[in-house]
């Protein structure tokens, strides 16, 4: 997936570091905690264990320094630094999204996008869910409506850990996807996966699902988007090479490939945000098809 040359962001809605306010839920990207999270604060469990505290942390005082930088490095990003740069990427790939579901949204089910906000941190972040520290993996947290990304977590985990693919599209995916979980918030959906938080079928894996499913109808518009400014998309290009990427970062993070790759065996029962074929087939619907009501999981046979 290539940005197209020349030009500058608009850098507004994503900051480096962040606080929060009131406890809420924080909800899980590819790796980390949606059902794990949901089960530490509803069944009393420690969410510290989990890399999610609800108490005091020191992490705005470490954070401080990394935070202001950076800030620094958003402020200075460019289109052109988006396709070699994974910050640059990430603040590229949240204007696309606010391009594509500005114009969608409205058109398919008739409700008017407000724009996330995104915060880039290192290591630890105060939220309105909490204290997270990176284990848990990108997140969204409907409190405050943002989503949180560190980005050493696409080499050191998805590539390093998991075998996915070193691939600025995968990167993309990611970021797609937890903006799918803020979509559930505004439509009502992301509820669900309080009430079934594991299981091969449960409510926490439709949501999974289903964002990942809104992640590929993303995808499917990324590329013919315009600007809103009338310019041309942000995205020149997705080749087959782009799509196999993401497919294969899907595959990555499923709980199936995840069970194996941590030494244990596979237990459906425990599942959390679905195989690795529900992740790639629930992509490939959202992108092939385009369409908000394809992406309804919640009636799907799975």
């Amino acid at each position: 997936m290539t940005f197209r040359q020349g030009g500058r962001l608009d850098t507004s809605g994503v900051s480096g570091g962040g606080r929060g306010g009131r406890r809420g839920i924080a909800v899980g990207g590819g790796v980390g905690g949606l059902a794990v999270v949901l089960i530490a604060l509803f069944l009393g469990v420690d969410p510290g264990q989990l890399g999610l505290d609800t108490g005091p942390t020191g992490a705005q005082e470490q954070g401080s320094d990394s935070a202001q930088q950076f800030q620094a490095h958003i402020d200075q990003c460019d289109l052109q630094q988006a396709n070699s740069d994974t910050i640059c990427r990430i603040v590229a790939t949240t204007e696309s999204l606010e391009d594509v579901w500005t114009i969608q949204l409205p058109d398919q089910v008739g409700m008017s996008w407000v724009q996330p906000r995104t915060t880039v941190f290192s290591g630890a972040v105060d939220t309105g869910c909490g204290a997270a520290s990176s284990d848990i993996g990108p997140f969204y947290c409907p409190a405050g409506q943002t989503v949180y990304i560190d980005p050493s977590f696409f080499d050191s985990v998805l590539v390093g850990q998991l075998g996915g693919p070193p691939s600025g599209a995968a990167q993309m995916y990611v970021v797609a996807h937890e903006f799918g979980h803020h979509l559930q918030t505004m439509l009502g959906d992301i509820r669900r996966s309080q009430q079934d938080p594991q299981g091969p079928s449960s409510g926490a894996v439709r949501v999974e699902l289903q964002a990942d499913c809104y992640a590929g109808l993303w995808a499917h518009y990324a590329t013919s988007t315009p600007a809103p400014d009338g310019g041309p998309p942000l995205l020149e290009s997705l080749t087959p090479q782009d799509v196999d990427a993401i497919v294969r970062t899907a595959e990555a993070i499923g709980d199936d490939h995840i069970q194996r790759t941590g030494g244990g065996r596979v237990d459906p029962r425990s599942w959390t945000h679905g195989s690795s074929e529900m992740r790639r087939q629930w992509f490939l619907t959202g992108y092939q098809q385009g369409s908000v009501q394809a992406c309804d999981t919640f009636r799907a046979q799975l």
